[in-house]
């Protein structure tokens, strides 16, 4: 695996966004995942539905495709050890980002994601914006 797809590009994928599933199709070729905080995010999505189980179901099926990757300890200290630099040069990010970012650089990939203004405040985490 390669990349990391963070929530707001799946979002867009599922949704169907033509520049984000390009971004998949040429991803695809060398491995992709997401972050079980990703999928969170992404089912958080399906309850502002009228028929939430419809969604859901679309979002699991939709989920499939891609490996997913959990929070074991080493990507959970690598989250507190990057947290507690943000905190002290005053630059902290939602901790679902972070988390997502952890992810990515304990597995040394790319993050495929369009939140950069957040993500580019995290020293040695790659990232790709698609579109």
């Amino acid at each position: 695996m390669k990349f990391l797809f963070d929530s707001d590009v799946l979002i867009a994928i599922s949704g169907g966004n033509p520049r984000a599933g390009n971004a998949l199709r040429e991803a695809r070729r060398e491995g992709v995942g997401v972050s079980v905080v990703s999928h969170a995010e992404v089912f958080e999505g399906a309850f502002g539905y009228p028929d939430t189980e419809m969604q859901l179901a679309f979002y699991r099926e939709f989920l499939d495709q891609f490996e997913t990757l959990p929070l074991p300890g080493p990507i959970v200290e690598l989250f507190a050890s990057v947290r507690s630099k943000l905190r002290r040069a005053g630059n902290l990010i939602p901790d679902m980002d972070l988390l997502i970012a952890a992810t990515a650089m304990h597995h040394d990939v790319t993050l495929v994601t369009r939140n950069l203004r957040h993500f580019d405040r995290i020293s040695g985490l790659r990232t790709y914006r698609p579109y």
